[in-house]
């Protein structure tokens, strides 16, 4: 139910476009959205009901700003510049994706083709994005022997080997006019747009000529060069006719979510595909204008001559916000493409949810099965144990925390042994249970739903006995047996330690391996930076002149006896030790 304050702002909303600010109870900016009319946008949030994500957010909501303006283009750009600035939990956050490469013609006097992944505003012309490095690289060297530009820096006082080959226009031989530049840079725009029959004659009759001359490696390097032109740059007619550089972008809503998915056509053919799924807080339509808007502000995403989008959106307004054609097809060639993108948006999106139930299945779903298989309510916490040491020295042990099936490392626990000498895992476990629960009960924190030991019988009892006998807690403690190959074989429970029957194809037998593994590994991980520093500071021990404090300070910055053994003994001295035990240290640690 929305507050006093936000149903008198409410009431004062006026019907107008501009963009509206929800806050959160620490007034931090938590989504900030757009609208025609201010006034039905945002009573919509707090007017009927809503599910998902969106009914997060509306909870979360406890104030809001709305800030007028005179067009819906000045309010999409305003809703940009806001959501740049404040970065809202809730709005949508663009991938940092893969940079793919370009072809660029260099706005200079005397242009050169490169391959560049930084799109700028500099007056070079700009061809791709391409799928791979490789298909740009072998794209540009063909261009560069058929119609060649500057290949050198410039800056020669002769001509180089490219311009004898005839890889490069030779501008360190002689000026080139820029008459000649433009029309080779026509030529290769025509090229890289598709325009490709008049070069395949070419090449067709050099490789005709060389055959003739019995000259077949180069015949063969013509053969190649039209091979590679048919596969790489060449109009394909899959997706149209129509050379025109255009961007599809459609969408699928269900469930609170939106799949979008962009199409890349360039020479008549689709290079590339980007998809996005994220919460939906307003309508799709609105969602995916204010999502083109940043798209085509990242600095590597070039505008095309057209865009593509479906029914619903308002093209008017991106067309004067972008500057460029946005149309809706309502049949041919473009309709079928728009067609497609909306299809693979609903794929993406249905795969998505499929993920997550298996997921749930994995958690939750297994969560069920355990609970049911020892017979105790739903288990929304559990703790495990594990202890490690290596023949009773530096004795440690870690605790992990599942929450829901999942790992919770926040609540993640280590534990350096006091009370027990050498390998006793009976009071070890004691020690452990007692700090970790003492510790919980004292801060009147919520206590965990089961306990699994990473061993038998001893450490079930052991951990038993403290929580019943010494801290009055009736929590259930069950243990992880493992076989003779150290695999998760059974989990021991109940008075007698009867073996839990669990199928080991189900869930609940891989969660319960799934933390196993992790408290072992977070145990072993533990003892290793342990038994490290423990040598370290025993070597330390063993040389005069090497106190309490000098020993902490050489630890804290060297951390392992590897770091000090590939330092030299200037830099020990520079931490205030005196030269002749800087030099004994490296002695004892070599």
């Amino acid at each position: 139910m929305a507050s006093d304050l936000i149903n008198n702002k409410l009431m004062l909303l006026p019907d107008l476009p501009g963009c509206y600010v929800m806050k959160n109870k620490d007034n931090e900016i938590i989504y900030i959205g757009k609208a025609k009319n201010l006034k039905n946008r945002v009573r919509s949030y707090f007017k009927g009901s809503h599910e998902g994500k969106t009914q997060l957010l509306v909870e979360e909501i406890r104030d809001f700003e709305t800030i007028i303006t005179q067009t819906e283009k000045e309010s999409l750009l305003l809703e940009i510049t806001l959501i740049k600035k404040h970065q809202p939990k809730y709005n949508i956050k663009l991938k940092q994706g893969t940079h793919y490469p370009y072809i660029k013609i260099t706005n200079e006097r005397n242009p050169q083709l490169i391959i560049t992944s930084d799109v700028k505003k500099d007056g070079g012309y700009y061809f791709g994005p391409y799928p791979n490095v490789y298909a740009a690289s072998e794209t540009q060297q063909l261009i560069q022997k058929i119609y060649p530009l500057r290949k050198c820096n410039g800056r020669q006082t002769r001509a180089c080997l490219y311009y004898h080959i005839g890889q490069c226009i030779g501008p360190c031989d002689h000026e080139i006019p820029e008459e000649e530049y433009k029309a080779q840079i026509d030529r290769i725009r025509r090229f890289l747009n598709g325009d490709v029959k008049e070069i395949k004659t070419e090449l067709r009759s050099r490789m005709k000529e060389a055959a003739e001359k019995l000259e077949f490696e180069r015949a063969a390097e013509y053969r190649n060069q039209i091979q590679h032109i048919e596969t790489t740059v060449e109009r394909q007619n899959i997706i149209t006719n129509d050379p025109t550089p255009r961007d599809v972008f459609s969408f699928y809503m269900n469930k609170g979510w939106i799949s979008i998915q962009t199409f890349f056509i360039r020479q008549a053919t689709l290079i590339k595909r980007e998809a996005t799924i994220f919460p939906c807080y307003d309508t799709p339509q609105e969602e995916l204008a204010s999502y083109i808007v940043q798209f085509y502000q990242e600095k590597n995403h070039i505008l095309p001559k057209e865009i593509l989008v479906p029914e619903g959106m308002d093209t008017d307004v991106l067309e004067e916000v972008l500057q460029i054609s946005v149309r809706t097809p309502q049949k041919g060639r473009k309709k079928d493409m728009l067609d497609l993108a909306t299809k693979n948006s609903e794929v993406a999106l249905n795969e998505k949810f499929k993920l997550i139930e298996m997921d749930d299945k994995k958690t939750v779903g297994a969560i069920e099965e355990l609970s049911e298989a020892l017979g105790i309510p739903y288990i929304h916490r559990i703790e495990a144990f594990d202890h490690s040491n290596i023949q009773g020295t530096s004795p440690v042990s870690a605790m992990v925390s599942f929450k829901d099936g999942s790992p919770d490392k926040s609540q993640y626990r280590k534990y350096n042994i006091k009370t027990v000498e050498g390998s006793n895992e009976l009071a070890t476990t004691k020690e452990v249970v007692r700090r970790r629960y003492s510790r919980l009960l004292k801060e009147g924190s919520p206590l965990p739903d089961l306990i699994l030991m990473d061993g038998g019988k001893i450490q079930v009892n052991g951990a038993i006995d403290v929580l019943e006998n010494e801290l009055g807690l009736d929590i259930p403690v069950a243990g992880m047996v493992k076989d003779n190959k150290h695999r998760t074989s059974s989990l021991i429970f109940g008075e007698y330690h009867q073996i839990v029957p669990l199928e080991p194809t189900s869930h609940a037998f891989h969660l319960v391996q799934r933390i196993q593994d992790e408290v072992h590994r977070f145990a072993i991980t533990f003892h290793r930076k342990v038994r490290s520093k423990n040598s370290v500071a025993s070597r330390l021990d063993r040389i005069a002149g090497i106190g309490p404090k000098r020993r902490k300070k050489i630890m804290t910055h060297f951390k392992s006896v590897k770091n000090i053994r590939e330092a030299d003994v200037e830099e020990i001295t520079q931490l205030g030790i005196p030269l002749e035990i800087a030099k004994k240290i490296k002695e004892e640690i070599n």
